[in-house]
């Protein structure tokens, strides 16, 4: 008997957005695998902690912060290895990913090493762009509309030219690459348009427009931008 890899999507932070079957699978887990960053506490871990079964054994995967793709990969290798070893003695592991696996999903990463050589199941959660634009109350899309998705990493110039050509738009992944993007976002003049939006569903999430966003943000915040009035009339 080889066991199942289910990867599992925990939506945005607060646990009561994780699906009636993230939840099942997660509270009957033998096996729960999970990313940290450079030995911090799991974001994955924390979104389920309440459900994680007492004794579950747990596999952390250790992730560098650093923007150099080998050390990362690294990691993963060690995670994916692991995580083969208990599916290879017949034990189930569910794999915690916040958002959606495969959705700038940690668990691709785990996907791409073992779904050849497994049973992988996906379990799909809701994303930080849909949470988002629930809590700024912005519909972002209506009838044959289009959304631009871009990781706020990209350089300032294709940034300006995906933002020109769009009609809505998601910035993600905005953390220290904020002045950047404000600054190109006040340059094409849709500032007034723009939303900041960090840390959605959880405590301390701040939702205002970009004109009165903080100075810093963190990893896990997001501009939404529509360029219409009232896109959704």
């Amino acid at each position: 008997m080889v066991g199942k890899l289910y990867g599992v999507g925990l939506g945005p932070g607060d646990p009561e957005l994780m699906t009636l079957r993230a939840h099942r699978l997660i509270s009957g887990a033998d096996v729960v695998a999970y990313p940290t960053l450079a030995g911090g506490e799991s974001f994955a871990r924390a979104i389920a902690a309440d459900v994680i079964p007492e004794g579950a054994r747990e596999i952390v995967m250790d992730v560098p912060m650093t923007t150099a793709r080998e050390p990362a990969q690294a990691a993963y290798d060690t995670g994916a290895a692991e995580i083969a070893e208990a599916l290879e003695a017949g034990r189930d592991v569910v794999c915690l990913c916040e958002g959606d696996p495969f959705f700038y999903g940690s668990f691709m990463y785990i996907f791409a090493r073992l779904s050849e050589r497994f049973d992988v199941q996906v379990v799909p959660g809701v994303t930080s762009v849909t949470t988002c634009a629930a809590r700024a109350g912005m519909p972002l899309a209506a009838r044959n509309e289009r959304l631009t998705v871009l990781p706020g990493p990209l350089p300032e110039a294709e940034l300006r030219a995906r933002i020109e050509g769009a009609e809505s738009v998601a910035i993600m992944k905005v953390g220290r690459h904020l002045p950047k993007i404000r600054t190109v976002i006040d340059a094409l003049g849709f500032t007034a348009q723009a939303t900041y939006v960090e840390r959605a569903s959880l405590p301390d999430e701040v939702v205002c427009p970009l004109a009165e966003a903080p100075e810093k943000a963190p990893y896990f915040s997001m501009i939404l931008l529509t360029k219409g009035a009232d896109p959704w009339l």
